[in-house]
């Protein structure tokens, strides 16, 4: 395989690890909110969360020790699920 490849491979790897361990340490509150105050569904709520997280990127807010790219990736393969789950519903 040639180095790009090799780097794909990585960084997907990454984040899915990431995704994983989040899993675990704070539940499946991206796809199955506990919904105490708000009611919207689990694809508008990732939408919010990426809409944050642009913003504070655009501002330059980011926060010391967040990762905004494996975040905003993050987000996006969260939305991907959320979005196939909504389709066979």
């Amino acid at each position: 395989m040639n180095n790009t490849v090799n780097d794909i491979n990585r960084v997907c790897t990454e984040i899915k690890n990431m995704l994983m361990q989040k899993n675990l340490a704070y539940g499946d509150s991206a796809l199955e909110p506990v919904r105490i105050f708000s009611k919207a569904d689990p694809t508008e709520q990732i939408l919010v969360r990426i809409d944050d997280k642009l913003s504070r990127f655009a501002r330059g807010k980011e926060y010391p020790g967040d990762n905004d790219i494996d975040d905003l990736i993050g987000y996006l393969v969260l939305l991907k699920i959320a979005k196939e789950r909504n389709a066979k519903a």
